[in-house]
């Protein structure tokens, strides 16, 4: 799932690889802010089919966050 999530940030926000890591803070570490975010988010759920809560968002701080709701569907 990470690398799926890690392509997304690549293809569509232009984040550095190398810089995406599970640890990587969204806004503090790859400068994502609250736009870009709601574009990730809306990717996601494009790509995996699904609908995140916009509760569950304001948790997303960092990379593994993500992730791990992600797995967790």
């Amino acid at each position: 799932m990470l690398e799926k999530v890690k392509e997304l940030l690549v293809e569509e926000l232009q984040i550095n690889p190398d810089d995406i890591t599970m640890d990587a803070e969204l806004s503090k570490d790859l400068n994502i802010n609250s736009i870009e975010l709601a574009d990730l988010i809306m990717l996601c759920e494009e790509k995996f089919g699904i609908e995140i809560n916009e509760d569950d968002t304001n948790k997303f701080t960092t990379v593994g966050d993500v992730v791990n709701y992600l797995e967790s569907l």
